[in-house]
């Protein structure tokens, strides 16, 4: 049976003695990636709700969309 093999810390590697890249777990990746994609989702939130709201018939929305009432 073969078990995974989880990185503690993330491993740094050099080029030319400087660090180049970095080698993490990919579950830690992919948990970078949702927090990522949660902060940007918060900015452009806040930034629509600096916004005036605006609200219409729904016949002449769907009527802009070319759909029948």
């Amino acid at each position: 049976m073969k078990t995974k093999a989880k990185l503690k810390r993330p491993e740094v590697v050099l080029k030319d003695g400087r660090p180049s890249a970095v080698i993490i777990d990919i579950d830690d990746y992919f948990e970078m990636l949702e927090k990522l994609e949660d902060v940007e989702d918060i900015k452009a939130l806040a930034a629509m709700r600096k916004k005036p709201l605006k609200f219409r018939n729904l016949d002449d929305f769907l009527k802009d969309r070319g759909q029948h009432a």
